[in-house]
């Protein structure tokens, strides 16, 4: 914690960071904060703090300015959102949060740690900051979903969005994990949760509870709705300790979010594939702890998936569930947003992990958690808005470096004529032809956002 607090002091402004087309639509702190670079924190880091090494008034000294330099950094990135995007009224209030949140938070900057008032008021700051930003993923979901029905979406616009809303949301996790933890800690009216935890984080988290309780927690919705359910199997492997039970720092609530959802996916998966089947294959589980990472991987016999879908399964622009109705209520659903893979992979990638899917079609899916073993080296990762980000936002579609994807998109009947011929007499494409070829995969791809800019 001390040498994240003395990074952050001697942070020198970003000698690259550029500004968007939208930058003059940002308050005055926002640029000034985000000149400066988020300075993660190890689990490891965390725990010590909160466990032997922490006070509140450290604790109030870094966040009054860490917090602040996380939020400016994403509002610099909404702001090179597109400018129809940002028009919608939920990407507007959503913007407005940040900001205000921001403004708020600034205000302690020039407070003194050693007030008791101040710290208690900076408590009361953060409960209001985060139940501020309770429906920022569903809000800015909608945002996307008016654009999406009001204007054709290309496809570099949406592999922009794709990597806007990872950063976006890996952003929110981040400083929800922060606030948290100042407010568990140190907050008398909180309540002090689970005797074992030091904040949210659990310094000996049993791995197979968690998946026990995210499987049962999905078995019961499976039986509601199916009124069946597959079993559970499931197998363990202590590499670091054998016959000993599985453990590692991290916070219980991220792994449950993960598993829950993977179970949700393979139980549905399984009965609606297996319907006609008079038993359910079980959900294998297989846990390994090695000496660098913990592995879950949840396997099913549910049907798989095609391979062209898997990467659809993380989009934030595809799903396959009906769309939600969104009210102005405290509990507006995230079912039918598709959000629920995507948003369980940036909480595995938040301390370094990650979380794949590997399908066989017409069999089913192996979905594999990735966590790093060692609290060291499960480092938060975090979005930081620089000349890089900014790139992002202004790709353009180019040429595709791999040809043989044309030859799979001519149309039937291409090979007729004079050109069929030419190919059996020579062996090889006459020139007209290929020139023809180029021509209509310049079409094809740039329907689909991969052009022939090359050319």
């Amino acid at each position: 914690m001390k040498a994240a607090r003395i990074a952050l002091r001697s942070a020198a402004p970003l000698a690259g960071a550029s500004a968007g087309s939208g930058s003059g639509r940002l308050p005055q702190e926002v640029e000034q904060f985000s000149r400066f670079s988020p300075s993660p924190l190890s689990i490891k880091q965390l725990l010590d703090f909160g466990s032997t090494n922490g006070c509140e008034r450290t604790s109030f000294a870094f966040l009054r300015q860490e917090l602040p330099v996380r939020f400016a950094n994403i509002l610099k990135e909404i702001d090179l959102l597109p400018d129809k995007l940002l028009d919608t009224p939920s990407v507007k209030l959503v913007k407005s949060w940040y900001i205000q949140s921001l403004k708020e938070l600034i205000e302690f900057n020039q407070k003194s740690p050693d007030d008791q008032k101040v710290l208690s008021d900076f408590i009361d700051t953060l409960i209001r900051v985060r139940n501020r930003h309770h429906d920022v993923v569903p809000t800015m979901a909608q945002g996307v979903i008016e654009y999406k029905d009001t204007f054709k979406i290309d496809p570099v616009t949406n592999q922009n969005i794709q990597y806007f809303l990872d950063r976006f949301y890996m952003s929110r996790i981040s400083t929800r994990m922060l606030m948290n933890q100042h407010t568990l800690l140190f907050d008398d009216k909180s309540g002090s949760g689970h005797p074992r935890h030091i904040g949210s984080i659990d310094p000996c988290c049993d791995v197979v509870e968690v998946v026990n309780d995210a499987y049962e927690s999905s078995k019961m919705l499976c039986d509601q709705y199916y009124l069946t359910s597959p079993e559970l199997k499931l197998t363990q492997v202590n590499g670091k300790a054998p016959g000993q039970p599985i453990s590692i720092v991290y916070v219980p609530s991220h792994l449950f979010h993960m598993l829950f959802e993977l179970f949700k996916n393979s139980m549905r998966a399984t009965v609606e594939f297996q319907e006609n089947s008079p038993t359910l294959s079980p959900i294998e589980v297989t846990v390994v702890l090695g000496k660098e990472d913990l592995a879950i991987k949840i396997s099913d016999r549910g049907g798989g998936v095609p391979v062209r879908k898997i990467e659809q399964l993380f989009s934030y622009m595809y799903s396959t569930a009906p769309r939600p109705n969104v009210d102005d209520g405290r509990n507006t659903p995230l079912a039918g947003f598709g959000y629920g893979l995507p948003i369980s992979r940036l909480y595995a990638k938040y301390f370094q992990g990650d979380l794949n899917l590997y399908s066989i079609c017409g069999y089913g899916t192996d979905a594999i958690i990735y966590l790093k073993a060692l609290s060291t080296e499960s480092i938060e990762k975090l979005p930081v808005f620089n000349k890089s980000a900014s790139k992002h936002y202004q790709a353009t579609s180019e040429a595709d470096d791999w040809f043989g994807v044309g030859y799979a998109n001519i149309k039937p009947g291409f090979y007729s004529g004079a050109y069929l011929q030419d190919i059996l007499r020579y062996g090889c494409f006459p020139l007209r032809c290929r020139f023809d070829m180029l021509i209509g995969v310049d079409d094809y791809l740039h329907s689909s956002g991969v052009g022939m800019t090359g050319l």
